[in-house]
């Protein structure tokens, strides 16, 4: 912030953080709910048992009727999960 002062309106620069959507979050649909789809429906994912299956199933079919209190999607939480677990934890 230092560096920026007088460079940058000081109203630019104290401004509080704020939040923008990521889409699959807000929206998972079409590309980004095809990935949450291939992640949770892996044989990884079914043989580590970590989610309910009638769950998954239900937020697939549904992303939009689950929403966390930011209005994102609850099955782009648990597919990011499963996709962290797949790559850095399945590998070792």
């Amino acid at each position: 912030k230092a560096i920026a002062r007088g460079l940058i309106p000081d109203s630019v620069i104290d401004r509080p953080k704020g939040y923008f959507p990521v889409p699959a979050f807000k929206y998972p649909q079409g590309v980004f709910l095809d990935f949450m789809r291939g992640v949770l429906d892996s044989e990884a994912c079914r043989q580590r048992g970590l989610f309910r299956r009638e769950m998954v199933e239900k937020l697939l079919a549904a992303p939009m009727d689950h929403t966390t209190r930011l209005q994102g999607a609850k099955v782009w939480h648990l597919a990011l999960l499963e996709y962290w677990l797949q790559r850095h934890v399945d590998s070792l």
